[in-house]
Order: structure tokens, then C-alpha cells, then sequence
């Protein structure tokens, strides 16, 4: 017996293990780079598996390895964090399961889920598209951790265009957000945000206080208004 999936689930599910990949094979420079900085494999894994948020366990191995303090590269990695903050507010009415569900899926909730999520209009999609993503990159990102961690100063993440990964994919969960007038907008805005921010305040919070301009692209359209007030009618009659 053949597994299929329905027409509309397959490009939700295909994007965001294609997604995954790419920023799984990451996870090897991230593995390669922890190493070094002097964390064993199990350290390296285990950061990996409880924080699950690359840009903030590069920037804390980044500050260890040159010989800077753990209280640096915690408050680093927190502030990078803080943005997961924002899209877990943004996310929390799509989110109405027992306390218990909710709590799994904080664990999960990062950029990539939220680009995934947010890139659909169906209800049903975004919780596929959401679950997908971080079911998939969570065990690549961990497996690729492993990797890298075993292989060591075997893999140079320069040499192998591993240290792009997180850019390319940035880039690739941007475009399906550009179709939108919202969409739009919020790159715009969390743009404008960073760039105005740089030159005064310290690494880390220009791109914190940009994904504030989340809020932006989640603003109801009319035709997602129409959309509701067509369903209560409906609703009505029935």
C-alpha cells in the first residue's frame, strides 16, 4: 500500500523537509565548532537537544572557544533567543491544545516553524507545516550535531560552504511570505528596524526587536475577514 498525500499537504510537507535538510547539514559545522571550543560529544548533543536554537548555541560556543566567559556566552545566546519569545506570542492563538501540548510545542517554536506556519492561510496546513518542520529538523539538527561532533577537526565547515546554511535558508523561508501584502510588509519592517538599530545598540538586539514586525504580517487581511464572516454565516444558516 502506497502512501500518498492529499495535493494541497504535499508542497507544505516537501518545503519543510526540504527546509529541515538544509539547515540540518548546518548542525555539522555547529558539531565541529562545539568540539573545538571544548565541549565533548555528549555536551555538544545535549546542547543541541534541550536549547534547539542554532543561533544562539553558535554565538555561546563562538564566545567559549575565544576564550570568553560562561556568563557571556549565556547572556549572548539568551538575548539571540528572546526573539523566539516574540513568535511564540505571535503563534499562541493558533495553539489552543492542553497546557501539556502547548509546552512541547515551545520547545519547537523557531524560526524556521514560524516562517513554515505563518507561510499558510489554512488552519490545517499550518499545524502540518509547523509540526513537520520541527518533527524533521529537530532530528536532523540533532543528528547533524552527533556528526559534527564525532568527525570533529575532520570537517571544515568553510571548505564545505557549511557555515551558509543558516543564510540560505533564511532566504529560502522569506520568498513564500513575499506573495503576501503582509508579508511584505513585515519583511520591510523588521528591515527598516535592524538597519535603524545597528549603529546604536549592542549585538543581538537589532534582530531581537526586528522580529517584533512578526506582528505585522499576522494582522488580518479582508479576505481573511471575509473569509471568517462567510463561515459564521454559514455557521448561522446551518
Amino acid at each position: 500500500m502506497k502512501f500518498r498525500l492529499e495535493p494541497e499537504v504535499r508542497p507544505v510537507v516537501t518545503s519543510a523537509l526540504a527546509l529541515s535538510g538544509a539547515v540540518g547539514v548546518f548542525a555539522l559545522a555547529f558539531g565541529v565548532l562545539a568540539v573545538g571550543a571544548g565541549a565533548n560529544v555528549w555536551q555538544a548533543c545535549a546542547l543541541s537537544f534541550f536549547t534547539f536554537t542554532g543561533a544562539s548555541q553558535m554565538s555561546a560556543m563562538t564566545v567559549i572557544g575565544t576564550g570568553g566567559s560562561v556568563g557571556g556566552a549565556l547572556g549572548g545566546a539568551l538575548l539571540l533567543a528572546g526573539r523566539n519569545g516574540v513568535y511564540g506570542l505571535a503563534l499562541s492563538p493558533y495553539f489552543n491544545e492542553s497546557l501539556g501540548k502547548r509546552l512541547l510545542a515551545a520547545h519547537f517554536v523557531i524560526d524556521e516553524t514560524t516562517a513554515m506556519m505563518t507561510a499558510q492561510t489554512n488552519p490545517r496546513l499550518q499545524k502540518i507545516a509547523f509540526w513537520t518542520t520541527a518533527i524533521a529538523l529537530f532530528s536532523l539538527w540533532n543528528l547533524g550535531t552527533l556528526l559534527g561532533a564525532v568527525l570533529g577537526s575532520a570537517i571544515d565547515p568553510h571548505t564545505f560552504g557549511l557555515d551558509v546554511g543558516f543564510t540560505a535558508a533564511y532566504v529560502a523561508m522569506l520568498f513564500p511570505h513575499l506573495k503576501t501584502v503582509n508579508g511584505r510588509f513585515a519583511a520591510a519592517g523588521g528591515a527598516l528596524i535592524s538597519v535603524v538599530l545597528a549603529p546604536f545598540v549592542p549585538i543581538g538586539l537589532p534582530i531581537l526587536a526586528a522580529g517584533l514586525a512578526i506582528f505585522v504580517g499576522l494582522r488580518p487581511t479582508d479576505s481573511s475577514v471575509t473569509r471568517s464572516a462567510t463561515a459564521s454565516d454559514n455557521e448561522t444558516v446551518q
